[in-house]
């Protein structure tokens, strides 16, 4: 069973990080500075989430696979990798909290996944996502089944 997502995410490390937020927000040109910083494209604009072995799997859009929109410029081929486990969600958004709450968690294909908000166009929020991975990675927080979101995605902070 899969969800089709709108979105772009990346594998960091081999850890999948997705990039949310409406048309416009900056998710292929964050995609594109973190990629330039190490990171392998999955997917931009569609993907899939699959439930793999109780984990959320980030799997590409086949129809899209290997390209990306740099705006300005069009569609563009760049390496990728297949898919990638679902560690972090970053929405993107302009007004962010200067000290948010700690553990937000967004409500996303039946898992409940640690999140980030970031403004996607301030010159350091690339190496933001890098941190907000680390954060997660380092307190050991996992996407977690949330059964009962399975026909309310939400966010919870």
């Amino acid at each position: 069973m899969s969800d089709i997502v709108h979105g772009s995410a990346v594998a960091i490390d081999g850890n999948g990080v997705l990039l949310l937020g409406p048309s416009g927000s900056g998710k292929s040109d964050l995609a594109l500075r973190l990629i330039d910083r190490g990171a392998k494209l999955i997917c931009d604009d569609i993907l899939n989430i699959e439930n793999g072995y109780g984990l959320p799997q980030l799997t590409i859009a086949p129809n899209i696979a290997g390209k990306i929109e740099v705006r300005g410029i069009g569609i563009c081929p760049i390496d990728f990798v297949q898919s990638a486990p679902l560690r972090l969600v970053v929405q993107l958004a302009q007004d962010v909290e200067r000290m948010p709450p700690e553990h937000q968690s967004m409500t996303i294909a039946r898992f409940s996944v640690p999140m980030f908000k970031l403004d996607p166009f301030q010159a350091s929020s690339a190496l933001k996502v890098e941190w907000a991975l680390r954060s997660v990675i380092d307190a050991a927080l996992h996407p977690v089944a949330n059964p009962i979101a399975a026909s309310n995605e939400s966010v919870t902070m």
